[in-house]
């Protein structure tokens, strides 16, 4: 679990598309597991596609299309083939659960164009069930949080810690509290990364 700070113009947006294969280098090499992530070599040629499939980017404002709670958590897989006990327990790790059961039609419930129906917190939570539900072991989450309440927050970061081992989080976030639950704190400072004892000072 790792978190990312910096000042608004550090580079965390750019860090972040390099790390995840959006941009290649202008100098140096990203290596992913002691292997070159633009490796040119054709026996490498699907390195970056293979990466890219292994992680997840949560982004502050998420991407909903005019459809239920379940298939925008299940974005891409066909209706018929949705995960319904998954979809259950991923809405319970981001605390939706609540909110879902107030709905008239629960996880069927249809969220309007671009999530019309939702809050921005409630946005950013079936952001990162979508996440989870994918069952990426890469999850970014940049600003990800911003939008949802500090207790609610805390408590789906403790759910995230839980998953110990089976994730690695990479989070940015502007609210330091959101960083708490991290082994390491990197602040991004003329252009390196510089590690900091953020709650150990």
């Amino acid at each position: 679990k790792i978190g990312i700070i910096g000042e608004t113009g550090s580079g965390k947006s750019t860090f972040l598309d390099l790390l995840t294969g959006l941009l290649p280098p202008t100098e140096g090499e990203i290596f992913i597991d002691d292997v070159n992530l633009h490796d040119t070599n054709i026996k490498r040629a699907n390195t970056l596609k293979g990466w890219q499939r292994y992680l997840t980017n949560v982004p502050q404002n998420i991407y909903l299309t005019d459809s239920t709670i379940a298939e925008n958590i299940a974005l891409g897989i066909n209706k018929n083939d949705i995960n319904y006990k998954k979809i259950y327990k991923v809405i319970e790790i981001v605390f939706l659960t609540n909110f879902i059961n107030k709905t008239p039609n629960g996880i069927n419930t249809i969220v309007g164009e671009q999530g019309l129906m939702l809050s921005g917190g409630q946005k950013q939570r079936i952001g990162i069930a979508r996440a989870l539900y994918k069952g990426s072991k890469f999850l970014i989450l940049d600003e990800a949080t911003s939008s949802i309440d500090t207790k609610t927050e805390e408590l789906i970061m403790q759910n995230l810690n839980t998953l110990g081992s089976e994730m690695t989080i990479i989070s940015v976030a502007h609210r330091l509290n959101s960083l708490k639950f991290c082994n390491k704190i990197y602040e991004l400072k003329g252009g390196k990364l510089i590690e900091t004892n953020l709650f150990n000072q």
